[in-house]
């Protein structure tokens, strides 16, 4: 993850004066210490990762960073498995880094999953620049094109794509 990228989180999760956040996509726990920082004190960030292992990094991680283990739940688990289980309504801000072939699935469970005033962050919607690339024939850059497509014509989203790291692809979910 860029710096920008790290700081584009920070900023806003800032902004939504985040307490409760889901991430889908642990990691190595780099986009949750970046979340967590701009998050209020009491916050939580709820992170879903397939691999246990990268979560037990991320844990570590969070710790060494100067957070306690109360500001983090780990559910290990595939992440169209687990959000179904969380409240509706109940987070301000989803980040998206999971996988790209699912990113239409993350988004209709975001926004079940995003109080209205909510943001929902996807990373890595540029594909290193294959997105815009028209012989770039592969399903998960024709995934990332329906959903830059589909938030884009949505009534329900007021979006922008922040050029940073491998694109930014942030909406905010307004109220009905």
């Amino acid at each position: 993850m860029s710096a920008g990228t790290g700081a584009a989180l920070c900023l806003l999760a800032a902004t939504a004066d985040a307490k409760s956040v889901a991430e889908i996509g642990t990691g190595t726990g780099v986009s949750g210490i970046h979340l967590l920082r701009g998050m209020r004190p009491d916050g939580v960030l709820t992170t879903v990762d397939t691999e246990p292992e990268c979560q037990q990094f991320a844990r570590q991680a969070f710790r060494a960073a100067g957070f306690t283990g109360n500001r983090a739940r780990f559910i290990p688990g595939r992440a169209l498995d687990v959000l179904p289980r969380l409240a509706d309504g109940g987070y301000d801000l989803v980040f998206c880094d999971g996988d790209r072939t699912e990113c239409l699935d993350y988004l209709d469970e975001s926004l079940r999953l995003l109080r209205p005033g909510g943001v929902v962050v996807f990373e890595g919607v540029f594909a290193d620049g294959r997105t815009v690339d028209a012989s770039a024939p592969a399903a998960e850059v024709q995934r990332l094109r329906e959903l830059l497509r589909t938030v884009r014509e949505s009534s329900l989203l007021l979006s922008s794509l922040l050029p940073v790291g491998d694109g930014l692809l942030c909406a905010v979910k307004r109220a009905q």
